[in-house]
């Protein structure tokens, strides 16, 4: 299994957004940047994903599961862009800001870090367990 930090705006898409698709998931829409869907195109079924609220909040709110592997993404009518589907997991009790990480020395080198634009980016495993154990999550 892979991990994986997804990133959105909550104006656009919230958590509480993805939430309320249960089961039945969502398309992660929308990304134009060559690099993150790429990423979305190496995911396999049941990797794991953080749910991050950009913009305003800044931090990792929740877990999300992709639920269908890599294809056209709908809102794209050039053919070049590709997405995942994702449901929710479960929410962070402790959700972790962007401050938080980049002030941990345990984080320095996440991609979070070094690459704060990317919207959909690699996580280590390491760096996925300590995460969670900050976010007070088992998953």
């Amino acid at each position: 299994m892979a991990y994986w930090l997804f990133k959105s705006e909550p104006a656009t898409w919230s958590w509480d957004d993805q939430v309320k698709k249960g089961s039945v998931g969502e398309e992660w829409d929308g990304v134009r940047n060559y690099q993150a869907r790429n990423h979305m195109r190496d995911m396999k079924l049941g990797d794991r994903g953080y749910f991050y609220h950009s913009v305003n909040e800044k931090r990792i709110v929740g877990i999300v599961e992709v639920m269908k592997l890599a294809h056209p993404d709908s809102t794209d009518t050039t053919g070049k862009w590709a997405c995942v589907d994702v449901t929710a997991v479960v929410p962070f009790s402790t959700p972790i800001s962007l401050d938080q990480i980049k002030a941990d020395p345990k984080l320095a080198d996440m991609v979070l870090v070094k690459n704060s634009r990317l919207s959909v980016q690699p996580v280590t495993v390491a760096e996925w367990r300590y995460i969670n154990a900050l976010g007070g999550v088992d998953a």
